[in-house]
């Protein structure tokens, strides 16, 4: 049981002292203003896949529209069931065009299936993928192609800030995107001493002919995490990728209880391990001592054991403080950190019995088997 303790709480403390501050916020960009001169942005074509969005389409649209002018909208239509060309028309953008998305052939995703229809269309220098629940501020278009120009890069990605209005929103989403940065540390994928992929496929600005350089979409049609491979992708052609938060870049999915919010993480939790049922043991070993661990301490009657356990645990906190102070939320959260990693854990348990069971990944009604 000692060496329980011992293990978790250091484990901690390393994270802590890792160069490349996997649980730091540093990295990000934020809108500064509508500053550029009129049709500055007319380089830039903008590729929305929707499926089923009637709900979200608008807030984006709207959005897009309080950029600068110029931009070029694609929006795929992959073949929605409910009236997401009719609410998207609706909005009269005289620069958008609607294409109905063909039937989805058998080796691709939905989503990359729709927006290699999309890339066939465009023609100009700079593409932006852009999810349709995606509500961008004023400028920040602008912002993301002068950091891809200023420094020379050939993808820049923001991870969108979820919603936290809900309850169960409130308690998981901080916490995924603290997790994300544990698996994809945004310093190494910006690193151009690594060559780890990263990017969030919620908003990505890249140059149009590196994606045509890889292949376009083709080259991960099959990818379930879509975007760190569309990433992958580029930095292994010798490409640049930057990676960031914003406040600048909002998602209006509603995620309101715990199920939705487990379909979504459920959807690519295996993926993420590769599948592999080894891995699978092994991270929930891991997962389970790291941070219950450190409660053990109390059994002990050592004390330099309990204030190792102590000094874990405050690292733990410390870890998840700057994702919740980014979220604007009260710093009690973070006590609430092994409760919800036990959650994650049920859910890539969840995630890794739908693959067992012949179901590597659901999304709008598609499901994907293995």
């Amino acid at each position: 049981m000692e060496w329980l303790i011992v293990f978790g709480s250091l484990a901690w403390i390393g994270l802590l002292l890792l160069p490349w501050r996997p649980w730091s916020t540093r990295e990000r960009l934020e809108a500064t203003g509508l500053n550029s001169p009129t049709g500055e942005l007319a380089d830039i074509s903008v590729l929305i896949p929707a499926r089923n969005e009637e709900a979200s389409i608008d807030r984006t649209l709207r959005a897009l529209a309080g950029q600068e002018q110029g931009l070029q909208i694609f929006l795929i239509n992959d073949q929605s069931t409910d009236h997401t060309s009719e609410r998207a028309q609706a909005n009269g953008l005289s620069n958008l065009t609607i294409v109905e998305g063909g039937e989805l052939p058998g080796s691709w995703i939905g989503k990359l299936w729709a927006l290699e229809q999309g890339r066939r269309l465009v023609t100009s220098r700079f593409v932006l993928l852009l999810d349709a629940d995606i509500e961008l501020a004023p400028g920040i278009v602008s912002a993301l192609r002068e950091k891809l120009l200023g420094e020379h890069l050939d993808l820049v990605s923001i991870m969108a800030m979820l919603r936290t209005d809900h309850f169960w929103e409130r308690w998981l989403v901080p916490a995924f995107v603290f997790f994300f940065k544990l698996i994809y540390p945004f310093a190494l994928g910006n690193s151009l001493k690594n060559r780890l992929g990263v990017a969030a496929g919620g908003c990505i600005l890249l140059r149009t002919e590196v994606l045509t350089a890889i292949g376009g979409f083709e080259a991960v049609r099959n990818a379930v995490i879509d975007d760190c491979a569309l990433a992958q992708r580029v930095k292994d052609a010798g490409g640049r990728t930057w990676i960031g938060l914003s406040h600048s870049v909002r998602s209006h999915r509603l995620y309101p209880n715990l199920s939705s919010f487990w379909a979504m993480v459920s959807r690519t939790a295996y993926t993420q391990l590769h599948y592999s049922i080894v891995i699978l043991l092994a991270v929930t070993c891991f997962m389970l001592i790291i941070f219950w661990a450190p409660f053990l301490a109390i059994t002990t009657a050592s004390w330099p054991l309990k204030a190792l356990a102590f000094a874990g645990w405050c690292c733990l906190t410390g870890a998840y403080l700057p994702t919740v102070r980014f979220y604007r939320m009260s710093p009690f959260w973070t006590v609430t950190l092994p409760i919800i990693a036990t959650l994650y854990l049920l859910m890539t348990w969840s995630s890794a019995i739908a693959y067992w069971k012949g179901r590597r990944s659901v999304w709008k009604g598609r499901v994907y088997a293995r």
